[in-house]
């Protein structure tokens, strides 16, 4: 790996959630890590001077659910292909399901992850361990292996575990390692066969649906073991109303859960389905305007403390057949920042909570430090224009899954520069830099 170069980031916003910082200043980094804010260390010499007037400094965001495909499914992405769109989308970490091919149920295939990721270089990947062996839902994966392989969570990835047995166990035993466990709320019999929200627009349209309840069940027997097993749990793509009341309750009452957020499920709804567009069929699917209407309340209250990209690329091939029979999933890691920004433009959110929702927020969630932009913390940076417009279209698309339901929209907000380790991983073509 190239050593990271002398960098001064000159007249940008710095925004910084964990110690509310927001002001203009200029912004210097040696050896990977923030070296001064303001005026430079006596001496300084910057390989490069990058002009962010105009422009915000904040810390590189992590990605709680994002799939690179690869290993087993290297036809849909790969690592190489999806870490370049991260740095693209200012991410700098982002974590990886376990549901490859084969499982991350050995530490075998979390290092192998954790190598091909080091290998490219542009974003920390990591590798999500399975709670049970093969996801099958049966026999407890080896966690303490998995967390010396650099599993910091657990998780089912979309796979159920239908026996309340092995899911107590389970919890027991990853709360005696410290592991937090990611679940998805989905009810495996209730959902089965559905592919769109049970309601008016599924019954229009003939298409079987997933009721609110394959959320809230799940939910609700999680909530009471998390309550009797010490674990800690964190709830993904949580999808309706009734989801972010439960989760506040519990909370309320002091136990250890935590919630996110697909970024799409605060813009899209079951109308959204109406046309059949394939890239809308998602698990969990999108609901009504007034689950949508909650789920941005939960996010800007901090009941769901995180906003991820549920990113999952396909081929062109998967979204083809009629509406039931595609495979669900969008591509998300681009549109990740631009669609929060215009939550800021509708007033759901500051600009300072959008960034703690996309930065430190899910780093808490993984137990991780928070990026920050102080002396001496690592220099995982993504430096935005939020006044630019552009058109989300193939050409300038850079994951391999182009199955977005936003293309052909006009956006506003992108990526100049992406820091990672203080090296310059991505540099849009619409800015420029010049030597010291």
């Amino acid at each position: 790996m190239l050593e990271a170069p002398r960098l001064t980031i000159r007249g940008g916003r710095l925004l910084d959630p964990v110690s509310r910082l927001d002001r203009v200043l200029d912004l210097h980094i040696a050896g990977g890590r923030v070296l001064a804010l303001d005026a430079p260390p006596e001496g300084f010499r910057p390989d490069r001077i990058l002009d962010a007037r105009g422009q915000i400094v904040c810390p590189g965001f992590v990605d709680l659910c994002a799939r690179v495909r690869e290993p087993g499914d290297e036809h849909k992405a790969t690592i190489a292909s999806e870490v370049r769109a991260a740095a693209a989308s200012g991410v700098t970490t982002l974590c990886c399901p376990p549901d490859t091919h084969p499982v991350i149920d050995t530490p075998a295939v979390a290092r192998l992850i954790h190598q091909i990721s080091k290998r490219h270089a542009l974003a920390r990947v990591l590798p999500i361990g399975a709670l049970t062996q093969g996801l099958e839902g049966q026999t407890l994966a080896g966690m303490a292996a998995l967390k010396q392989a650099g599993c910091l969570v657990l998780s089912q990835a979309d796979q159920p575990i239908r026996d309340t047995q092995v899911l107590r166990r389970a919890l027991e035993y990853a709360a005696t390692f410290a592991l937090p466990v990611f679940l998805l709320p989905l009810d495996p019999d209730l959902a089965a066969g559905g592919c769109a929200h049970e309601g008016v627009v599924s019954t229009r349209l003939g298409l079987p649906g997933i009721p609110e309840s394959a959320e809230t069940v799940v939910l609700a027997r999680a909530l009471v073991l998390a309550e009797q097993t010490g674990a800690r749990i964190h709830f993904q793509r949580l999808s309706t109303a009734r989801g972010v009341e439960m989760l506040a309750e519990a909370r309320a009452r002091g136990i250890a859960v935590s919630g996110d957020v697909a970024m799409h499920q605060l813009f899209l709804t079951e109308q959204d389905v109406a046309t059949f567009d394939a890239n809308c069929h998602l698990i969990p699917p999108l609901r009504t305007a007034a689950d949508r209407a909650a789920l941005r309340q939960g996010v800007a209250e901090g009941i769901l403390g995180a906003i991820c990209s549920d990113h999952q690329p396909h081929e062109l091939d998967a979204k083809l057949a009629p509406f039931p029979e595609t495979a669900p999933g969008l591509s998300a890691l681009e549109t990740l920042l631009p669609l929060g920004l215009r939550l800021v433009e509708e007033g759901v959110l500051d600009l300072m909570t959008l960034i703690e929702r996309l930065s430190s927020g899910p780093a808490e969630i993984l137990g991780r430090e928070p990026g920050r932009i102080v002396p001496g913390a690592p220099a995982d940076l993504c430096l935005f224009d939020p006044q630019v417009n552009w058109t989300v279209c193939p050409e300038t698309w850079i994951s391999r899954g182009q199955n977005t339901p936003f293309m052909g929209q006009r956006l506003r907000g992108r990526v100049s520069w992406t820091l990672f380790g203080g090296r310059i991983v991505y540099e849009s073509w619409r800015v420029g830099a010049h030597p010291a």
